[in-house]
Order: C-alpha cells, then structure tokens, then sequence
C-alpha cells in the first residue's frame, strides 16, 4: 500500500509538473507593440569632407510593429521610414538629400528594416540583425540594443516598452555614394530612438 502510494505520488506529481509547462507554454505568447511616431526617431551621423565636421539628422516619419516573447527570447521588428521627411536642420542640405545625388527620395521614397533579436540578457533583448533596404537596395545591418524597458504607460493605462538601438553601415554599400571621391568617409552611425504600445 505504502509503495502504490508513493507510484501514484510520483505520477501525479509528474501530471502536475508537465499541466504547469504546458499552461506556461500556453500562456507566453508573443506580444505586439506598435511603434509610436510621436517618440520614434532614427537618427544618423554622417562625414563631412573626411573629417571636417559632422552632419547628423533624423528621420522625422517612421511606423512600424515589433513582435516580443521574452519567456522564449524571441521577437521580430519591421519599420517603414518615410525619406522624404530626413532633416538635417538645414533646408538646402535636406533639398539636396533627397535629390538624385544622394538618397534619391522620388525613386526611393520609402527605407526598411526587418529582422529579429538574436541576442538576450535575461529577458531583455540586446542585439538584434536584420536587412536594411535603402536607396533601392537590401543589405544586412545588425542593431545593438544599449538600453530597453517596459513598463504601464502612465498617461496611455497600457504597457509600452522602448529602446535605444545603435548600427554603423557603410552608405556606398546601398549606393549612395555621394561625395566618397572627394574624401567623405562613407561610414553612417545610426541611433534609433523608439517606443512602441502594445496593441492588444
């Protein structure tokens, strides 16, 4: 009797165990954010004359999702930027941005990136790879992901996570070469601020 009882012990203990993974694989799901304009930026820092100063600008439209699941340190993003918003805080610079010389906006009027996060700490994501598409051509970029967090938006009652997200790609690679014969360094560094509000 003592040793039935201790079989049925064990079995129901392993039913309960293997109930509880299955309710937990059941419950981690991935959650959608949809990225908020208002606090989503991608900006970027450009040579000027190899070395003579720096210009930098941002992209002042962009939309997109981010999937995350951090019980299974799992998640994609897809973000659209809208080129002919780039500011330099310059007008003609801008004008000549989106000219042919450079990003050629009314050919290419749209920048992509989709990828996903392939590196976690814990249960936060800090490295993500990808494919860039801009100027009409496609290359792998890799994000690093220097800070994240989640927390219940105080003023949207919902819960948005945000992040800082840095790359460096080489422009002529995308072919926009612009100025690289006269000496511009044609390295890019990107800094990414973003927010997103999950959506259901």
């Amino acid at each position: 009797m003592t040793l039935f009882n201790a079989k049925a012990r064990n079995a129901l203990a392993v039913l309960v165990a293997a109930s509880a993974t299955i309710a937990g694989a059941a419950v981690a799901a991935p959650v959608t954010y949809n990225l908020d304009p208002g606090h989503t930026y991608p900006s970027f820092e450009a040579d000027h004359l190899g070395g003579l100063s720096k210009w930098r600008g941002k992209i002042n439209k962009s939309s997109g999702v981010v999937t995350l699941d951090r019980q299974a340190k799992t998640g994609t993003i897809d973000v659209k930027m809208d080129m002919s918003t780039i500011d330099f805080g310059h007008n003609k610079m801008n004008e000549h941005a989106m000219s042919p010389d450079i990003f050629d906006v009314q050919a290419h009027p749209e920048a992509t990136y989709q990828g996903k996060f392939t590196r976690f700490s814990g249960d936060v994501p800090t490295e993500a790879e990808g494919m860039l598409t801009l100027h009409g051509v496609t290359r792998p970029v890799k994000l690093e992901i220097r800070e994240f967090k989640c927390m219940q938006h105080p003023m949207l009652k919902r819960e948005a996570c945000g992040a800082d997200a840095y790359a460096t790609f080489n422009r002529a690679d995308f072919g926009v070469d612009y100025g690289v014969k006269m000496g511009f360094k044609p390295e890019v560094k990107l800094a990414i601020q973003v927010e997103g509000v999950r959506a259901d």
